[in-house]
Formats: structure tokens, sequence, C-alpha cells
């Protein structure tokens, strides 16, 4: 009997489109909770350094010194702690589709972020 089900599955399976796509020839189907890769907005980024503290694949190198920013990409799990982690929201996970990558690569990014000035304190009267 097992022997007559799983010709039956085989053939309704020979019969049938492919359930799976053919990635990279195709993109991948995009849904609204679909990760994608880390992006950075450098101009509100203040170096902080959660990112890299929090990254479990250790793919994020913060230099506060040299002001950059800079991830591996074949490093990274696209796991979302960092982006969930960042205090001024600046990293946000794009979901643009991007051809794989075939070599290692790290993007550095220079962080332009410019810390506004303290408010001058208003000397008040003493009484």
């Amino acid at each position: 009997m097992a022997f007559f089900e799983m010709v039956r599955t085989a053939l309704r399976t020979v019969m049938q489109q492919p359930v799976t796509i053919l990635y990279p020839a195709q993109a991948a189907k995009k849904t609204p909770i679909s990760r994608g890769h880390v992006m950075i907005d450098e101009s509100r980024c203040i170096s902080c350094g959660t990112c890299q503290r929090k990254c479990p694949a250790q793919a994020i190198i913060i230099s506060k010194e040299a002001k950059t920013w800079q991830i591996d990409r074949l490093r990274c799990v696209v796991c979302n702690s960092c982006v969930d982690t960042c205090p001024v929201k600046c990293l946000f996970m794009d979901t643009q589709y991007t051809a794989p990558v075939t070599a290692r690569s790290v993007d550095l990014i220079a962080i332009t972020y410019v810390k506004p000035p303290k408010p001058e304190k208003k000397d008040e009267p003493a009484q």
C-alpha cells in the first residue's frame, strides 16, 4: 500500500509547477515582515556602538575616531537586532532586491552626524 502512495505522490509532483522560485534569476517574494539588508542613515548615527555590541555575528564595526560605520554583508545574518537596539533609529532594513554577493566586500560608510550645540544657560537673578 505504501508503494502506491509513493508512486502517486511522485507522479503528482512531476505534473505540478515547482513551488520554489528560480532565485536569483527571479526576485524573492516580499511580505510586510520581510527582512532585506541593513542600511544606515549616516546623518543621524551618533557612533554609540550599540549595534556593534548587539550584533551576534560581529558583522558591524564602528570606529569613533575615524567616524566610520562598516558592515560585512556576508557575515550579517539579518537578525534585525541592530535595528531594534539603535537608540536614534538610524538603522533600518531595506527590502529592495539586490543581486547576490559573490565576493567578500565590506561597506564602509562615513558618519556625518554633527552634534548640535548645547543651549546657553540663562543666568537667573539671585533673590
